[in-house]
């Protein structure tokens, strides 16, 4: 990673999308449309890395969400996604969150990973969650 993630702003929605584009399997991937009308939304916040990288998140009382977390899969494996989960992280505290939730597919290894790493526990299961039926995991982290 060359540069530390950046604020998004609504002019950044063209390169938010084309990220998660290639990061998720067309059927799970947010266009311009739904990654607008996400930053539009109250408590919405979002970060990027020009190295190929962004997330989208949510403070709602004191509770965060990662809504979406993606990295090219050419510029995996190199710190991008735990500097984007740290970075929201933070901007989840600042905006009064005590906790942070998020959901994972079962099948995301590399995800599920980085989510143990950053401190997050398996809460619970939704069954069939994603489009190629794969469960999800809800994970939980602390904020304190």
């Amino acid at each position: 990673m060359n540069q530390p993630p950046q604020r998004a702003s609504p002019a950044h929605i063209p390169v938010l999308a084309a990220i998660h584009a290639a990061a998720f399997p067309p059927r799970e991937v947010w266009g311009q449309d739904a990654i607008g009308l996400q930053l539009a939304m109250p408590g919405v916040f979002g970060w990027y890395c020009a190295d190929g990288g962004m997330v989208l998140g949510r403070v709602a009382g004191d509770e965060a969400e990662i809504l979406t977390l993606a990295v090219l899969p050419d510029a995996r494996r190199r710190g991008l996604g735990a500097a984007l989960l740290a970075t929201a992280m933070t901007a989840a505290r600042a905006g009064g969150a005590r906790s942070i939730v998020l959901e994972v597919s079962v099948d995301n290894a590399a995800a599920r990973a980085l989510y143990h790493r950053a401190g997050f526990i398996e809460t619970g299961r939704r069954r069939r969650y994603y489009a190629d039926g794969s469960d999800a995991l809800i994970l939980r982290a602390g904020l304190d």
